[in-house]
């Protein structure tokens, strides 16, 4: 990608298993500036929610998703149009080489889906390479360090703070495109169908 174009995206899981998507979020960022959006609970397909996750994390309940649709119908009829309004674009997420790809290939698993063609990166990645004498990389370490205030484990919220990292780390490199960050950051883009990266969410 030769111009700062992305799409962030993020997830929220109802419990340890990798297809219990119960929240996704997406924010289009061209030129580093968010363009627009896109978020939606999701109905998983076992509605246990692990407790403490609803109470310390996410605060997603099996009432907020018990009516709403499931994956596929979510990834076929909103996710993926709102993708293809810019071909091309990767996705981008935080941690995303361990958690939400992984996310979308298990939920993908166990409806029985093929897997999207599309590539993506890490700014979990990033952000190591780029500042690393910090003492933290998580999402809302780097959120406070920039003075972006938003509300964590929302998936929309913590997709357009990634976003804005990703910009502020093209700032810090004094670049403009995806393709010199990654370059610079000695990293590379993922795709669904390469083998993929041991998972916390493996069982």
């Amino acid at each position: 990608m030769n111009k700062l174009d992305y799409i962030a995206i993020d997830f929220e899981t109802a419990n340890q298993y990798r297809y219990s998507a119960c929240q996704i979020g997406l924010v289009r960022f061209i030129d580093g500036k968010e363009s627009d959006s896109l978020t939606q609970l999701i109905q998983p397909p076992v509605l246990y929610f692990v407790p403490e996750w609803i109470e310390e994390i996410h605060h997603i309940t099996v009432d907020d998703v018990k009516d709403k649709p499931k994956f596929p119908q979510v990834w076929n009829e909103m996710v993926m149009p709102f993708i293809n309004k810019s071909p091309g674009l990767p996705l981008l997420a935080h941690n995303g080489n361990l958690f939400d790809m992984n996310v979308i290939r298990g939920c993908c698993d166990y409806y029985n889906m093929k897997y999207p063609d599309l590539d993506y990166f890490d700014s979990l990645v990033i952000a190591k390479a780029t500042w690393p004498k910090l003492e933290s990389h998580k999402l809302t370490e780097l959120g406070k360090l920039f003075g972006i205030e938003y509300k964590a484990h929302d998936a929309l919220e913590d997709s357009r703070t990634c976003g804005i990292v990703i910009k502020k780390a093209a700032e810090t490199w004094g670049v403009n495109s995806v393709d010199e960050i990654i370059r610079l950051c000695k990293t590379k883009m993922g795709s669904f169908y390469e083998k993929k990266e041991p998972s916390l969410f493996d069982f």
